[in-house]
């Protein structure tokens, strides 16, 4: 009677309106309340000790290293070396785009910040040379989620930690399926392109397109560091989340010259506030993650999972459908902490690879970015333009679709994905 009662707690307060951080925090506390000999002090302890882990210590420090590559108009000048290599193609543009966002998801690890970085301005250069509204939304919404698929990610790091399996071996079967969404996404940009009658750029020379290399090298040697120095053991993604950040700040103060010591506390201060969301968010779900625990739902699932029909197929497409339900109304890194112990049982059981079974979760949570009434990616993107959420999901459609094609074939065809990584490092698997 109790679970079903915090069951109907949970949906109430979610059809409310309230923020899915303090709906996972009154649950969790209702529930420990309830349970006897047991006091509510457990809930906010479980909180606090939920947050001292040095793996998630990488969130805010990657958050910092992408707010300091903004503010170090890094992003502006990949805006630039993309248009150069894309710009020429039909739909130039948002070629630029998705290629532009590709490579930022190597130096910061944020879906969200890359949305905010490139969106300002991409999204109205975008309106300003003919691209309807809804378009310049939704590839900008849609290319960010490369943001948590194309390592580092910082939903990668978390699911490590969580299912305690190789950071490393994470983000190298991250590099393919990343490239496969951006170019298929690119594919579907050329299409519309044709048939609503995109401008391109024009064709910039070769020795242009040297130059703007060039300028931008210490930042595209970003991801060849950081993902390099964890892939080879050389320091931890926590480590390496540091580094970008020291890195970012360097390059940004005395490459760049773009970021200059007054703006030091504005971007510590963004960072702070965007942090401070997602690790509210992750400390509440800890505290019903011991909750769950307490009724041994994850030994039920297990069970569950085992009797169905279909072996590892079902489980998988079982596990993508209930993550971009989930996707809709909670972030990825609170919906992990909760669920990730829950399956993972279920997962071992059946013989799924559980650094597998992590690309699936990350890549599946991605899409919830982009994904009403949450959102946040199409949020944030809409804003910029000034367009409803309906439009604005409206735009983003077509590369949803395509990203939940490219998302099922490398479910259901591990080998594809997981199989050049084990040649080149199988110590990591």
């Amino acid at each position: 009677m109790t679970q079903v009662l915090l069951v109907l707690l949970f949906i109430g307060l979610i059809v409310l309106g309230v923020p899915i951080s303090y709906v996972i925090g009154v649950v969790a506390f209702t529930g420990v309340i309830l349970i006897d000999n047991l006091s509510g002090i457990v809930v906010f302890m479980k909180m606090f000790t939920g947050l001292g882990s040095f793996v998630l210590l990488a969130v805010p420090l990657f958050i910092l290293a992408a707010n300091l590559m903004n503010h170090g108009s890094i992003s502006k000048r990949l805006i630039d070396l993309s248009i150069a290599l894309v710009g020429h193609i039909r739909g130039g543009l948002a070629h630029a785009n998705i290629l532009v966002s590709m490579i930022f998801a190597g130096v910061s690890g944020s879906s969200q910040a890359d949305t905010a970085g490139v969106g300002k301005i991409l999204i109205p250069q975008m309106e300003e040379n003919g691209y309807d509204k809804g378009t310049s939304v939704g590839v900008t919404a849609a290319s960010s989620t490369l943001g948590s698929i194309i390592p580092p990610s910082i939903t990668m790091v978390v699911y490590a930690g969580i299912a305690n399996v190789s950071t490393g071996a994470l983000f190298m079967i991250g590099i393919i399926p990343g490239i496969i969404l951006g170019v298929s996404m690119m594919i579907v940009v050329y299409f519309i392109s044709l048939k609503k009658g995109f401008p391109r750029s024009d064709k910039t020379t070769f020795k242009v397109k040297v130059k703007l290399f060039l300028e931008n090298l210490p930042a595209l040697l970003t991801p060849v560091i950081i993902i390099g120095g964890i892939v080879t053991g050389a320091y931890t993604p926590t480590e390496a989340a540091a580094f970008a950040s020291v890195y970012a700040l360097l390059i940004g103060m005395f490459v760049y010259k773009t970021i200059k010591i007054r703006n030091l506390p504005h971007i510590v201060m963004e960072t702070l506030k965007l942090s401070s969301l997602s690790l509210f968010a992750l400390a509440t779900a800890n505290a019903l993650g011991e909750l769950l625990g307490y009724y041994n739902v994850s030994t039920y699932a297990a069970k569950f999972f085992l009797e169905l029909p279909g072996g590892q197929t079902t489980f998988i497409l079982i596990v993508i459908l209930f993550f971009l339900f989930i996707g809709t109304f909670m972030d990825a890194v609170p919906a992990m902490i909760l669920f990730v112990p829950v399956i993972l049982p279920g997962a071992m059981a059946l013989g799924v690879d559980p650094t597998h079974l992590g690309l699936i979760i990350v890549m599946t949570l991605a899409l919830g970015l982009v994904t009403p009434p949450y959102g946040l990616c199409l949020l944030i993107a809409g804003s910029i333009s000034d367009l409803s959420l309906s439009e604005s999901f409206k735009g983003v459609l077509p590369y949803f679709l395509v990203a939940v094609v490219v998302l099922i074939t490398i479910a259901l065809f591990p080998g594809v994905i997981l199989g050049i990584p084990k040649m080149i490092n199988p110590a990591l698997f």
